[in-house]
């Protein structure tokens, strides 16, 4: 087995940088030191979160070191307590950022779920597990199923970066 790289992807309210700063801390106690912060894009694909926030900004984190696969479940679990952590900070009902951990590795970026699909592996504990994108011959390669801001490409050089830092780790430097 081949360690991974825990990624998670963050949607905040734009107007509530605040929130952004308390997600990262909370995502830190849960899985380690951040080691690399995308920048903020504005998130516009869909209106699905709307109950966030109208207007909503989507980051995404790598964590230092490597990390079993194993334990997706664990880190989808630990994020859906931080979701309803902070509904509860911001004394409302519904949650007010959207945690999205997964992994990288060589070869994939792959999300954990709680929504089962046709493309979604069931693991554990209510938890799914997809191939969100791939890599192959130095590029992203996405799917008629993938997030259509994934398929943007304007993640890409994200994922590039965090891909180089997976192989730095891998072998050791």
């Amino acid at each position: 087995m081949t360690g991974v790289k825990i990624i998670s992807g963050l949607l905040y309210p734009a107007d509530r940088p605040e929130l952004k700063g308390w997600a990262m801390d909370g995502m830190s106690a849960l899985y380690g030191e951040i080691e690399r912060e995308s920048p903020d894009y504005p998130f516009e694909f869909t209106d699905y979160y709307k109950a966030i926030a109208p207007a909503l900004l989507r980051c995404f984190f790598t964590f230092k070191g490597l990390r079993h696969p194993g334990e997706l479940p664990d880190w989808k679990i630990a994020a859906i307590a931080l979701e309803r952590a902070s509904a509860q900070r911001e004394q409302g009902e519904s949650r007010r950022v959207n945690i999205d951990p997964g992994y990288l590795d060589g070869a994939r970026v792959v999300l954990a779920s709680t929504k089962d699909n046709a493309q979604r592996i069931y693991l554990r504990d209510n938890i799914y597990a997809e191939v969100t994108i791939c890599h192959r011959k130095d590029g992203w390669e996405k799917f008629s199923y993938t997030f259509p801001d994934f398929k943007s490409g304007r993640y890409d050089s994200f994922w590039d970066i965090a891909r180089r830092d997976w192989q730095r780790d891998i072998r050791g430097d």
